[in-house]
């Protein structure tokens, strides 16, 4: 009987030891899920060649934590995947608003304000947004590239309607695409209200409409069609790691039209401290001199010395872009009515 009841003392007692480890090993799996930064971005952000995996690993090791990035699609696809979720955030930052989408960003109320310490080294001209519910780190020029070895580009907009470009053009689609967004208001900038008819006088020149940019870029490197809407920096790319020059950017004569990008924390997200250290570092000579080579765009910092290969960027002689009151106001109108046009 004193043996059966030893016996029965030494078994709770490692029941009680077992629960003891269980529960401190609970403790430690929701201390590491504690310290996990989630990143909704864009597909290339988070690709082999792209900034993702150069950046997080300094980051994990600078402040022993995890970074989990998520890619959605294209830049507007991380901002709607944001609005859907804005009662149940799962994402601390969001990576890839830019002054195009900024609007659609304040008015669904789905960022918080944050101002880094950082900030200071952003020149005025890049602050996109005077609330700081998002943080530039990097900017570029909406523009077309070319194969040079199939086709002579056009000079202005009116050009790009000759008909010897038939079929010739891919172009990304403004609902879902950050540079299709950009070129959408391009056009307004340039032709007002009246932007439909130079759409509709477009199509018989557009090959496709995708929904993003890797697509588009994809097509037009396949030999798909001869023009791509893109960056102005895209010809550096291949001369930076393929010593080619016959892809080249061309920008009309009317101007081109500024992108700047940006970055920002998810309102009533799950770790608000890591995402402001985060917002802190992106602007850091550490982060920024990785944009010009994985990013392709030029840093907002300007202390970072950009590569060789970005003489080969063309930069507009005049510089376009709509007020974001402006955007915020009409874009809804002018891309349902893009659409009606343009969507079969």
């Amino acid at each position: 009987m004193i043996e059966e009841t030893t016996n029965m003392k030494r078994f709770v007692a490692l029941v009680s030891v077992i629960a003891l480890v269980l529960a401190l090993a609970g403790c430690v799996s929701e201390e590491i899920e504690e310290d996990k930064l989630v990143i909704y971005t864009y597909d290339s952000f988070v690709s082999e060649w792209g900034i993702g995996p150069k950046i997080v690993p300094l980051f994990e090791e600078r402040y022993n934590c995890k970074v989990e990035l998520k890619a959605v699609g294209d830049a507007g696809d991380v901002l709607n995947r944001a609005i859907i979720e804005k009662n149940n955030p799962k994402a601390d930052i969001l990576v890839g608003i830019d002054n195009n989408s900024l609007s659609k960003a304040l008015k669904n109320d789905i960022l918080v304000s944050y101002v880094p310490e950082t900030i200071d080294v952003v020149p005025e001209q890049f602050i996109l947004d005077p609330t700081h519910h998002v943080i530039p780190f990097d900017y570029g020029y909406i523009a077309f590239v070319y194969d040079s070895e199939v086709i002579i580009p056009p000079k202005t907009f009116d050009e790009l309607l000759d008909p010897k470009y038939e079929k010739a053009i891919i172009l990304e689609d403004p609902r879902t695409s950050s540079p299709g967004t950009a070129f959408l208001l391009w056009t307004i900038t340039i032709y007002g209200e009246n932007y439909l008819d130079f759409w509709e006088k477009l199509k018989p020149n557009i090959l496709t409409i995708t929904s993003g940019w890797d697509q588009a870029y994809g097509m037009f490197t396949s030999g798909e069609a001869p023009i791509v809407l893109s960056y102005a920096t895209s010809p550096a790319y291949h001369v930076e790691y393929e010593d080619i020059t016959r892809y080249k950017a061309f920008i009309p004569e009317e101007g081109g039209y500024l992108q700047i990008e940006g970055a920002g924390i998810v309102k009533n997200c799950p770790h608000k401290e890591l995402a402001e250290k985060f917002m802190d570092w992106m602007l850091t000579e550490e982060f920024q001199r990785e944009i010009p080579l994985t990013q392709w765009m030029f840093p907002v910092n300007p202390n970072v010395e950009l590569p060789a290969s970005f003489d080969y960027a063309v930069k507009p002689d005049k510089i376009l872009y709509l007020d974001s009151k402006e955007i915020a106001e009409n874009l809804d109108r002018w891309i349902k009515s893009w659409a009606e046009l343009m969507i079969e």
